[in-house]
């Protein structure tokens, strides 16, 4: 892995690193980019954050550059039926994106606090790559044995298309998941209906075997 003096790019690739150790997709897909040479970094579109605090969490990726993007969701924030989230981005890297439970009863149902609970704030729930059509990718994937949690979300040709790699287990609990992401006309936003769907799968479907 290439070194840079850049302490974001230092945070952030150790992120990515032991994520990369902990999800099977994730090491194959590294192995099969360093194959030709590309790596999985220049891949990484997004990666995920979950926490009880965003804004106590984003404290972090602000001290190293990152700023608030206040041009997605609603006055920068997400919102979902029981979470919300906010995107952090600092140019030449990928965007930070970290959500928490809504405080009270409308979090009640959100899986993020149990999730939290147990595997905590250091470690990325998931990274979302970069693909040119997500069909290709996930029939090459399903060839190598990496299974998916429900279908693709998104229409074709539509801005944003996403899906998630069934999710892996930790303790016999859902743990780390692989999204692949297809994003045309410049579109760099997140979708709500999407992401909720999304994190609604991965608990589904949860329970694959590294």
């Amino acid at each position: 892995m290439a070194h840079s003096s850049d302490r974001a790019e230092q945070v952030v690739r150790g992120y990515v690193r032991d994520f990369v150790r902990n999800n099977g997709a994730a090491r194959h897909l590294e192995k099969e980019m360093a194959r030709v040479g590309v790596g999985f970094m220049p891949l990484v579109d997004h990666i995920t954050v979950r926490t009880l605090d965003v804004d106590r969490r984003a404290k972090e990726f602000l001290k190293l550059g990152f700023t608030w993007d206040r041009g997605v969701g609603t006055g920068g924030v997400l919102k979902y039926d029981d979470w919300w989230a906010k995107v952090y981005r600092k140019p030449g890297l990928p965007a930070v994106f970290i959500d928490q439970a809504f405080k009270g009863r409308r979090g009640k149902t959100s899986v993020i606090p149990p999730w939290v609970g147990r595997f905590g704030t250091k470690v990325l729930h998931h990274v979302a790559v970069r693909v040119e059509e997500i069909e290709s990718a996930v029939a090459a994937l399903k060839r190598k044995g990496i299974s998916f949690a429900g279908g693709v979300v998104g229409a074709r040709g539509s801005d944003l298309r996403q899906i998630f790699t069934a999710a892996e287990e930790r303790g016999g609990r859902p743990f780390t998941v692989v999204e692949l992401i297809e994003r045309h006309r410049g579109y760099n936003g997140f979708s709500p209906p999407s992401a909720d769907s999304l994190m609604k799968s991965s608990v589904i479907t949860a329970g694959s075997k590294r």
